[in-house]
């Protein structure tokens, strides 16, 4: 048996924590004298303090770490843990690492401000006939699916499609939806053709919008509607619609972020 301060010297935990130890019966001591009130710890209780020791340096919390010692029946057990917090770390490992990049991008964005300020032109949308495919999906970057289904069902009619074939997405929602959004695309055809299972060929009225040629990730959209908002106040005009994108050099045609091209549209009127 050790006294308190030889056990402190020999576990190289301080007094004081391992008195805190004590109070939350992480560790409790092998026997308190009943007379003098000293604390004694066991050889045994050296490996335990070691392994307490070492979760602590892994980022598990004390309640964590008693938790684990109460459950602990051998090895196995105690290498589950180990492995779930290897999850844990490894799953912030990545959320870091994203953010790390979304500073990267937005301090690059900041650097390059006067180079790509947003500009705001008024423009007619043609009349169109267009293959339109509505749904609502996962999340927004299952788009991609919408676009691969639309080609797939239109597909065996060979359609002739436009040109600039105006492949647009329209978000249908009332409000920002972070999973479920409701989407429409659109993509311009020439000619008369059947309606398939989930595509309708349909007529689009043509109408004046509010947009900007955004080149590059769209984690932008936030300034490209705060300056389009900004602009159709100043210019005494008002929205008319819903928000579309027409993507000029989209995601089907490149992997590089950099390389994208896409034009936010806002249906406006004169107030």
């Amino acid at each position: 048996m050790f006294k308190i301060g030889e056990f402190s010297k020999l576990s190289q935990v301080s007094i004081r924590m391992l008195r805190h130890y004590d109070k939350i019966d992480l560790l409790v001591p092998e026997k308190t004298d009943k007379f003098t009130g000293y604390r004694y710890y066991s050889a045994a209780q050296l490996i335990v303090i070691n392994r307490i020791q070492e979760l602590k340096k892994m980022g598990f919390s004390l309640n964590e770490i008693k938790d684990i010692l109460k459950d602990y029946k051998d090895d196995d057990s105690f290498k589950s843990a180990l492995k779930s917090r290897k999850s844990e770390i490894e799953l912030g490992i990545e959320e870091m690492q994203n953010q790390v990049l979304l500073i990267e991008n937005f301090v690059k964005r900041l650097e390059e401000v006067s180079i790509m300020k947003y500009n705001v032109n008024v423009k007619e949308m043609p009349e169109r006939k267009v293959a339109s495919l509505r749904k609502i999906i996962g999340s927004y970057p299952q788009e991609e699916e919408l676009w691969n289904q639309i080609r797939s069902e239109i597909a065996p009619q060979n359609p002739k499609f436009s040109n600039p074939s105006y492949r647009v997405a329209i978000y249908r929602d009332e409000e920002y939806k972070e999973t479920n959004p409701d989407i429409e695309i659109q993509i311009a055809v020439d000619g008369d053709y059947k309606d398939t299972q989930n595509v309708k060929f349909i007529n689009v009225s043509p109408m004046k919008v509010a947009s900007v040629m955004m080149k590059g990730g769209y984690e932008q959209i936030g300034e490209v509607n705060a300056t389009v908002v900004n602009w159709v106040q100043d210019n005494n005009y008002e929205f008319a619609g819903d928000m579309f994108s027409i993507y000029h050099v989209g995601p089907a045609e490149t992997k590089n972020q950099d390389e994208l091209v896409t034009e936010i549209c806002f249906p406006i009127k004169k107030k």
